[in-house]
Order: C-alpha cells, then sequence, then structure tokens
C-alpha cells in the first residue's frame, strides 16, 4: 500500500533541527508538505524552517524535549490546530554518549535512554492517539544497524535503538491484531555524516567519527521519505554496511564480538585531539539560544556516500528479482548450450 505525500499531507519530524531529521524535513517540503518540526535547539529549528521553506513545504518549528510527555503532547495538539490531522510521524531525535560503560554517569545512561528510546515512545503514544479513532496514519521509526548489534563506545544508544525495535514489533503486531488502518515501519540506518560527531557527549581522547563507511543524511532522508509513502514493510535497511552488520550478527555474533573488540575502537576515532570546551547536547541543546545552527551534515562530506544501492534494491525488489531470475535463466540456457556442443 501507498501513502503518497503532498501538499495536503501533514507531517511531525522530531530530531529537525539538525542531522538525518533535518535532512529528512527538506525531502518531505520537495513534496509540499506541512511540516511540524520538533526538536530542542531554536537556532536549528529555526534554520530547518528555512529550509523547509526554500524546499516549497510550510514549516511550523516548535521547540520540544521528546522525553518530556506533557510537551510532547503540547506539540502535537499545537500542530493539528495550525497545520491539520497529523497524516505521518517520524521519531528521529536522540541522544548519546561516546565512552566505555563505565565511564558513564548513571544519570548521563538514563537521560540517553529517555531521549532516545521513550521519546519514540513519547512520540508514538501521543501520534496513536490521534490516529487510531480515524483509522488512519503512518508512524516511521528512524534506527539503526546497531538495534541489531551493538558496539564498543555506545552501549547506552544501541540499548536504545534494541529497545525501540521490540518495541517497534510489539507495536506492529497488536495493530495487526486489531485490524488497524495505521501503519508503523522502521528503518535501520547506516553511519551518517551528521554533525552529531561534534556535539555529542564524549570522553574519547580523539574527536571522534562514525563507524565508515559513511553515507549523507540525504539517503537517510529519502529512506524515510520512502517508508512513508511504503509503510507496510516491517522495515527497511539502509547501505551494505547495515546489512553486512545485521546478517553478520545472526550468523556469527561471536565472531563479531572478537572483530568489534579489536577494531571497533579505533574505527571511532579521528587522528585529531579532542577539543577542550566543545558543545555536548545532552542536557541542553548544542544549537540552542548560546549555540549555533549545525545543518545537516557533518564534517565527512568527502568520504560519504550519496546514494545506497542497496536501498535502491530494497525499494525495487520485483525488478531486482526479475533481473536475477533472468540472468538465472539466461545462465541456464548458456550451459545446456555449452552441455549440447
Amino acid at each position: 500500500m501507498k501513502h503518497k505525500i503532498g501538499k495536503d499531507s501533514v507531517v511531525v519530524l522530531t530530531g529537525a533541527s539538525g542531522g538525518i531529521g533535518r535532512a529528512a524535513a527538506v525531502a518531505f517540503a520537495r513534496r509540499g508538505a506541512r511540516i511540524a518540526l520538533l526538536a530542542r535547539g531554536e537556532k536549528g529549528l529555526d534554520g530547518a524552517a528555512a529550509d523547509v521553506a526554500a524546499a516549497g513545504g510550510r514549516a511550523l518549528p516548535i521547540s520540544v524535549d521528546m522525553a518530556d510527555m506533557d510537551q510532547v503532547e503540547d506539540a502535537a495538539r499545537r500542530a493539528e490546530y495550525e497545520l491539520g490531522p497529523i497524516d505521518v510521524w517520524v521519531n528521529v531525535a536522540f541522544s548519546s554518549v561516546l565512552a566505555p560503560f563505565w565511564e558513564i554517569e548513571p544519570a548521563e545512561f538514563e537521560r540517553t535512554t529517555e531521549v532516545t528510546y521513550l521519546g519514540y515512545v513519547n512520540g508514538t503514544r501521543t501520534a496513536l492517539r490521534r490516529m487510531m479513532p480515524r483509522d488512519r496514519g503512518v508512524i516511521v521509526q528512524c534506527g539503526s544497524a546497531m538495534a541489531y548489534r551493538g558496539i564498543p563506545l555506545q552501549s547506552a544508544y544501541c540499548g536504545a535503538k534494541h529497545a525501540i525495535k521490540g518495541f517497534h514489533e510489539s507495536l506492529r503486531t497488536e495493530l495487526m491484531h486489531e485490524g488497524s488502518g495505521v501503519k508503523v515501519t522502521m528503518v535501520q540506518m547506516p553511519a551518517v555524516n551528521t554533525p552529531q560527531f561534534d556535539w555529542v557527549l564524549s570522553r574519547l581522547r580523539k574527536r571522534p567519527q562514525p563507524v565508515p563507511p559513511i553515507y549523507q543524511p540525504e539517503v537517510a532522508a529519502d529512506a524515510l521519505l520512502y517508508a512513508a509513502e511504503h509503510p507496510a514493510r516491517r522495515e527497511y535497511w539502509v547501505g551494505a554496511s547495515s546489512v553486512g552488520t545485521i546478517l553478520g550478527n545472526k550468523l556469527a555474533a561471536g565472531l563479531l564480538d572478537r572483530y568489534l573488540a579489536r577494531t571497533g575502537f579505533a574505527s571511532q576515532h579521528t587522528d585529531e585531539d579532542a577539543r577542550p570546551g566543545r558543545p555536548a547536547n545532552l542536557w541542553e541543546p548544542a544549537d540552542g539560544p548560546s549555540g549555533e545552527d549545525h545543518g545537516s551534515h557533518g564534517r565527512f562530506d568527502e568520504r560519504a556516500h550519496g546514494t545506497s544501492p542497496q536501498l535502491w534494491a530494497g525499494q525495487h525488489k520485483y525488478l531486482v528479482g526479475a533481473a536475477t531470475a533472468g540472468a538465472a535463466a539466461g545462465a541456464a540456457v548458456g550451459a545446456a548450450k555449452l552441455l549440447r556442443r
């Protein structure tokens, strides 16, 4: 089933002030959608609103902490009052701490869980309160390959993403049991070139980086838009690295443990020393009144991929299947000719 996004569509995007959420706002705006932009950082929200307007959409920026259910509910009420009934809700907002588990304070771990996991729960609950009585609507969860495979230095984030995946699967089956017209889907992302690596709370001695290969945020944004329009599938995998991580963990989790123990620390460090006094958005937004607008891209543009052939294949599975079948048939014909010689 396809849900076409257009100028009459009302979309709520969390984490919309930067990174994937910011890029997704532009992707939906190009369809002319009316978009409620939810995030904490006012400067980032203002920048996102300008991006949406430039792309042809209508923006409603709302400052909100997704860990606060009352704030989320108030934001949804305002979105529906000013834009109309919500058609699509996309959860992207997160926080994280880069450090070995034993160096993360209990309050920091709890805060990451509240924003990254319970923020999705709060957003989903708020959306369902409006969508279920109407028997329509789409909820998209922005996930990660780390929903399947934990990596070192990101225990709080990985734990939250695992929780989101379990929550998503439970909710999906409950809606199916009810015969609901509300659809939920999840998009498992690879490493993405976002500003988070300059504002996440980090105790690493070097400046952090995403684990290569790295993809541009527009790749992730296009995947979220596609999922919103094609929500019947339970989830989408973006990037060959996501496929390899997810399948590798299913087939050889123990080997992957040893591989990550050997390589997973260095792969998240650059050669640059950590900057003293760098912003950390765990408690306060790095793009708030005293911060700056960081946009959607991080500092890894030269290394980031702008396309995902694997995502294209997932979006065109019937075409790929036909091509595969055709290739197999051609190989069989060729083999038969050789045998007749």
